[in-house]
């Protein structure tokens, strides 16, 4: 099942981090807030699809689609920097979280 992949693990971990700052009240600009939560949750349901797909055709579609979230998260992330919303080192936490995301996806593609 998607659960043992350690994408969908490291996931769920950004997906905690995330949520942590987005309980913050009014830090967050509301559209920016709803864009990252959307993005989030693209990646966590996307490697769950993609896993449960036959062909390899369509998982690589949907691990690309995670992968482009991932992307998207980096982002917001950058965003969120520029802000102030997060400090640099929660920032750096994320980004490289993201990354090893982005690395993972890209090895469930080939």
């Amino acid at each position: 099942m998607h659960e043992k992949l350690h994408a969908y693990q490291a996931t769920l971990q950004f997906g905690e981090l995330v949520f942590d700052v987005l309980s913050r009240k009014g830090t967050i600009h509301k559209a920016l807030k709803d864009q990252l939560e959307r993005a989030m949750e693209s990646m966590l349901l996307n490697i769950a699809e993609g896993n449960g797909k036959k062909s390899a055709a369509e998982r690589r579609r949907f691990f690309e689609t995670a992968r482009a979230s991932t992307f998207e998260c980096a982002a917001i992330t950058d965003l969120l920097l520029v802000q102030r919303v997060i400090s640099p080192e929660l920032g750096r936490d994320l980004k490289s979280l993201l990354e090893r995301i982005a690395a993972m996806l890209t090895g469930l593609m080939r």
